[in-house]
């Protein structure tokens, strides 16, 4: 019974680790996420700061604030489309933790259930054995 509850413990050991691994790449991809959100952000203001021009442009002054403020679009809508990506596997990563966290917890209660088995089956061995009369002793001699 002992070979079963240090399987299940080795067992509940892997688990804990695989939920570790699966908690930090959700949080790396959280963090991606976020890193990404705020350089749109970044870019956004840039763009809006072009439009706020006060006073006389000259037409060189005028193309070149017009050539950036189209970049600066083209950049923040190849941006949404990686923030979309990086909020998919966001969610995907912190479904693959719960998983892991739900692998964990069983693997746990099993652990726990073989250990409360293999004490009980210890405890039926030693009462069983100490009702029996010593052997050789019947008082037939």
């Amino acid at each position: 019974m002992s070979g079963l509850v240090r399987r299940r413990e080795r067992i509940a050991r892997v688990r804990r680790v695989e939920h570790v691994l699966a908690a930090g790449a959700a949080a790396a991809a959280e963090a991606q996420l976020q890193t990404l959100e705020q350089s749109a952000a970044r870019v956004l203001d840039l763009r809006l700061s072009l439009t706020t021009g006060i006073g006389s442009l000259t037409s060189q002054t005028l193309a070149a604030q017009g050539e950036l403020a189209h970049r600066l679009d083209l950049a923040r809508f190849g941006l949404a489309d990686a923030i979309a990506g990086a909020r998919a596997t966001a969610a995907a990563k912190g479904a693959e933790r719960i998983e892991a966290r739900i692998r964990q917890e069983s693997a746990d209660r099993l652990a726990e259930r073989a250990g409360k088995a293999a004490e009980a089956l210890v405890e039926r061995r030693a009462s069983a054995t100490s009702h029996r009369p010593p052997r050789g002793w019947g008082g037939a001699a």
